[in-house]
């Protein structure tokens, strides 16, 4: 396989250019832990290495160095290999990764047993996650554990499984939502698409002018990586640095992705939305919206879609839906308050200083989307989520084992130490300040 000799070609190079990274200056500070970031969720502290992708405060998601709005007109089968090797696949090497997922896609019988057994009203995460970990009974990466590999191959099995996971995941996650919404039964793939337009097909939205292939292949793309430290990658990442497989390390990111901090956001944006919509009683004018929106500061609400835990400026992501709906859906209701509200909200935040960040997130656009072309079922929307990000999330994992990087496991400390340690500290500053 083309990718998997690419990977074998550079490694080497990674591991030597991390070994001589690493020997520069091994004790070398990367900056203070405040008390301010050990209270609030290890923010900002700089603690993991990622090399898939970077998230800058001014510049949004950067893929291997390229900007995210790049990148817009590629395949996800061609970014996930641009995050395994830093470089795009020419097109020998994109035919050859398409065909070694349509050859993995196969889903195992007791996946669909599975699936068939859960009740109907459980929650979709619930099921796609109960359908990964079920899968784990076929991991290559355990079984060559357990055969003895040596830890400097294990990048090997980790990326079969990956393939076999990335291969099948379009084809479970389509059957989640058509059974879970009584869409009727499973559709077969056409193994003539690439793996998002399959997935289109997959779900059973009417696609005359295939555009909603378009917008599939635009969201897997735009969702694909997010660096190393969100709960999802984090959570993966921390469970595989103990040797766990993929099955059981994808699993844990996916179960926080589904918080509502996290993958739910988008589904939250819409249901703002449309309630903003429905609450006015027609569609609304620049004047209601930003009324609408006062009222909801004034009374100590949130605006859902605005303000991001690292960016500080328009999600690029945000950009590229808001392109797509200028093209395929100008005059749709629910996308022009998206606009009205892309117009309004910033002012009113920097007016009111009410956020570090005014400016919208990835997720303020694209439930409008999925809304236009009839996904309308909410608790679907961190289902599509979780399909893009196993693309990055696999990638990590994979090179991760290639670099042989360690378990991670930080320090924690108690309260009482920490009130202790400042006391001292605060005594040493005194008694300097007195000296002066």
């Amino acid at each position: 396989m083309i990718l998997r000799d690419k990977l074998a070609e550079i490694i080497p190079g990674l591991r030597k250019e991390a070994n001589e990274v690493f020997a520069q200056g091994p004790n070398a500070s990367l900056g203070e832990v405040t008390v301010e970031q050990v209270f609030g969720g290890m923010r900002g502290i700089k603690a993991l290495i990622c090399d898939t992708s970077e998230v800058g405060l001014d510049t949004g998601l950067i893929i291997r160095g390229i900007p995210i709005l790049e990148l817009t007109d590629k395949l996800p089968e061609e970014i996930f290999y641009l995050l395994l090797t830093g470089e795009l696949p020419d097109q020998k090497a994109l035919e050859d990764l398409q065909w070694e997922l349509r050859r993995r896609s196969d889903v195992p019988f007791y996946v669909w047993n599975t699936i068939n057994a859960l009740p109907m009203e459980t929650h979709p995460m619930v099921v796609l996650n109960s359908a990964v970990l079920v899968m784990e009974n076929e991991s290559f990466f355990r079984k060559r554990y357990e055969e003895g590999m040596p830890k400097d191959m294990l990048w090997e099995p980790m990326l079969w499984d990956a393939l076999n996971l990335i291969a099948r995941i379009p084809i479970i996650a389509a059957y989640i939502y058509r059974r879970k919404f009584t869409k009727g039964p499973r559709i077969n793939p056409d193994n003539t698409l690439d793996w998002a337009a399959n997935y289109a097909r997959l779900l059973g939205t009417e696609d005359p002018d295939g555009s909603f292939a378009d917008l599939m292949r635009l969201y897997m793309t735009l969702h694909c990586d997010h660096e190393g430290g969100n709960v999802s990658a984090m959570a993966t990442q921390t469970i595989n640095s103990a040797l766990s497989d993929i099955y059981f390390s994808v699993s844990g990111g996916l179960n926080g992705l589904a918080g509502p901090l996290h993958g739910l956001a988008n589904q939250e944006c819409l249901r703002f939305i449309v309630k903003l919509r429905d609450d006015i009683g027609h569609t609304p004018s620049d004047a209601e919206v930003k009324e609408y929106c006062i009222n909801l500061l004034n009374n100590k609400r949130v605006i859902a879609g605005y303000g991001h835990a690292v960016l500080r400026v328009t999600d690029p992501r945000f950009t590229a839906f808001i392109n797509f709906g200028n093209k395929y859906l100008p005059d749709d209701e629910i996308f022009g308050i998206v606009k009205q509200l892309f117009n309004i909200v910033p002012k009113i935040l920097m007016e009111g200083g009410k956020a570090k960040d005014p400016w919208p997130n990835v997720d303020a656009a694209s439930g409008s989307l999925l809304h236009y072309y009839g996904l309308t079922e909410y608790d679907y929307y961190t289902v599509l989520f979780s399909v893009s990000r196993i693309l990055g999330l696999s990638a990590q994992l994979i090179l991760n084992r290639a670099l042989n990087r360690p378990i991670i496991r930080p320090k924690s400390v108690t309260t009482a130490w920490l009130k202790k340690t400042l006391t001292a500290k605060n005594a040493e500053e005194k008694k300097a300040e007195e000296k002066k």
